[in-house]
């Protein structure tokens, strides 16, 4: 078995737990709101800055208050919309109340007739992370492929968005898969040693 192989198989069996981790997890009441203190209190996101973000599937992080409150700061908010199999996201304005259309994953994406946009700061989901700063994904690598396209033409802050209890010691990683600069919970957001300020 190859190296890769080894990575690929890890990857697969922590899927496995961080699903069933995260689907077994209670919210707290107030997660919304330290979400909203946790990330506008770090300072991270600059002033005007087009900001992507998702929506919860499953059992993931709800944003859509936190993305409420940046578009109440005049930040343009973006969702990811999938264009096509092993090919970056595109990113398309938002605003709560918008029609919808759905993506190949059956993930809620805005229409065609949403502008894009290229966002400076990128909510990242994720089903596990480490203090290293890498995210356990879907295993798609969508968002690997944009980040290495949005750093290779300028910066893009990456900030994993997650439970807290979704830490593990250590993701299984390669060459491939882009580490986060910043990881926000509803306890804390924290930069990673080594990404953008």
């Amino acid at each position: 078995m190859t190296i890769a192989a080894d990575i690929d198989e890890a990857k697969r069996a922590m899927r496995g737990e961080a699903t069933a981790r995260r689907r077994a997890l209670a919210a707290p009441g107030d997660a919304a709101q330290r979400l909203i203190d946790n990330l506008l209190g770090a300072g991270v996101v600059p002033d005007g800055a087009v900001v992507s973000g998702f929506l919860p599937i499953g059992a993931e992080i709800d944003l859509r208050p936190l993305l409420r409150a940046l578009a109440a700061r005049s930040h343009v908010v973006a969702l990811p919309v999938v264009v096509g199999r092993d090919r970056p996201l595109v990113f398309r304005t938002w605003r709560e109340g918008d029609a919808m259309g759905e993506g190949p994953y059956g993930i809620r994406e805005p229409l065609e007739s949403a502008p894009a946009v290229t966002p400076q700061v990128l909510l990242v989901p994720l089903l596990a992370f480490d203090r290293a700063g890498y995210r356990l994904g879907y295993g798609g690598g969508f968002y690997d492929r944009s980040l290495e396209s949005l750093r290779a033409h300028g910066e893009a802050i990456a900030i994993g968005a997650a439970w807290a209890a979704q830490e593990v010691p250590a993701v299984p990683h390669d060459v491939q898969d882009q580490p986060l600069d910043w990881m926000l919970t509803e306890r804390e957001c924290f930069p990673i040693p080594g990404g953008a300020p």
